[in-house]
């Protein structure tokens, strides 16, 4: 399930804000009558999604046809932010539940997920698995408490008709800072309210893409020495990236007057054909043609220029309480239905039937795979392909040579003080980009002390 940028900085906030305090829950379903072992699961999309919706009840059907013994009992969403931390203590926490790459450092050492290492040995897509995105669920000891089901990373997305029209070459997406610049002088140039680079700046989402940009220069934003996290953001990499925004927003009038924008707001403007370029994933692509009326043939995703790139991504795991039934019957479903390879074609056909878009990174089937496994899925998605897959490959081979990084602990009150930050060069032409940095600096060294 792919959602939305705002959607996912928005249940982030409000889940790291929530304190997860119990140290274990009881799951919440008794076993069925009959021999069935029942699971509570999350990951059932709302009525309002409802061909995502179609797909994940037939999915259930369909697993327990061919597991009878086992009942799988859905319940609507991902993480609640409502919701999760009364769950947690009051161990009403599902038996397989939905958590951001940003979770599991913090759940495993609070021990609110079940030990999984033993139970996985006999999955064999386990060693398909990209090894830097199943560690992200291994405690210290090497002991695996969750399985990764979909992954991204941070590009380049930009408007293919709005490059034609500049005179830009789609097929040649910038690949240096100083290419991007030009391109949005240029695809400005054009006139008539086109804005040539847009950026976030608000509800944490300016942080999010500042520690985007901090990792496309080379920089990290927090170091752990003897177990104590400190800002590492203040330094001539981010002032180079902050700079040049700077000077795009005042010098090259590229970047347009309106700012304090969010997610929602440079989708809209690049779905009507307004905006030649922002950072993003490239699940945003399907929401500029469903919501916002564009052309999958318009837009284009390149990997981001310089080193390195924000890696994010989802995965399940088990509650501390499941007995070894639950987890068995648990760890099955995870694998058919998110990561099993003899699951990717019909997961392909199903989104098919759906006229749903296939080529696209990681949409239908998640980027999590290497070797035999991945080879397969890039060539079935080339085979059924109904969206230009040309439009992304600079995405994908790009990423082969950056560095993916993780968000930064205690990321979203990391990403409100940086709000400032980015809201200082985007709104204040006489914006002090040192005076910025250092006063943020003070404040996420603050943020990063609770870490424990």
């Amino acid at each position: 399930m792919h959602r939305t940028p705002a959607r996912r900085v928005a249940v982030l906030a409000a889940v790291a804000a929530l304190g997860l305090s119990a140290c274990g829950s009881e799951s919440a379903e008794q076993p069925s009558g009959g021999g069935k072992v029942a699971i509570t699961v999350t990951g059932q999309p709302p009525s309002s999604q409802a061909v995502e919706r179609r797909i994940f009840d037939a999915d259930v059907a369909e697993f327990e046809k061919l597991n009878p013994d086992i009942d799988i009992v859905p319940h609507e969403g991902f993480m609640d932010p409502k919701t999760f931390s009364a769950k947690l203590a009051g161990g009403q926490l599902e038996d397989v539940y939905y958590v951001y790459f940003t979770d599991p450092a913090n759940i495993i050492a609070r021990r609110q997920a079940a030990d999984i290492t033993d139970h996985i040995k006999d999955m064999a897509v386990v060693k398909q698995l990209q090894p830097a995105l199943l560690d992200i669920f291994k405690d210290r000891n090497g002991k695996v408490y969750g399985l990764p089901t979909a992954n991204y990373s941070m590009g380049l997305l930009y408007n293919r008709a709005l490059f034609s029209k500049a005179g830009l070459d789609p097929d040649k997406p910038p690949a240096s800072w100083d290419e991007v610049r030009a391109a949005a002088r240029k695809i400005s140039a054009l006139g008539n309210g086109t804005i040539g680079f847009a950026e976030l700046s608000k509800n944490n989402q300016g942080g999010w893409h500042l520690v985007t940009w901090a990792y496309a220069m080379g920089s990290q934003i927090a170091r752990q020495e003897g177990g104590k996290w400190t800002a590492d953001f203040n330094n001539a990499k981010v002032k180079q990236a902050l700079q040049l925004l700077k000077d795009m927003r005042w010098t090259d009038n590229s970047m347009g007057d309106k700012q304090l924008l969010e997610a929602t707001d440079v989708q809209r403007l690049m779905g009507a054909g307004q905006l030649g370029m922002y950072l993003g994933a490239p699940d945003n692509v399907p929401v500029l043609v469903k919501e916002f009326k564009g052309k999958y043939e318009d837009y284009g995703v390149a990997a981001l220029p310089g080193s390195g790139t924000l890696l994010g991504g989802e995965g399940y795991m088990i509650n501390p309480k499941a007995s070894p039934e639950k987890i068995k019957a648990g760890l099955k479903w995870i694998d058919w239905k998110y990561l099993a390879a003899d699951r990717i074609e019909p997961r392909i056909k199903q989104y098919l039937a759906e006229n749903q878009p296939i080529g696209l990174p990681a949409v239908p089937t998640p980027d999590v795979y290497t070797g035999d496994t991945r080879t397969k899925q890039a060539e079935l998605k080339t085979q059924h392909a109904n969206v230009p897959e040309k439009n992304f490959a600079s995405y994908l081979d790009g990423n082969t040579k950056l560095k993916g990084n993780l968000e930064p602990p205690n990321a979203q009150q990391v990403y409100a003080v940086l709000d400032n930050v980015m809201q200082g060069v985007l709104t204040n032409k006489d914006a002090d980009i040192d005076q910025l940095l250092s006063d943020a600096e003070a404040k996420v060294n603050s943020a990063l002390a609770q870490v424990k």
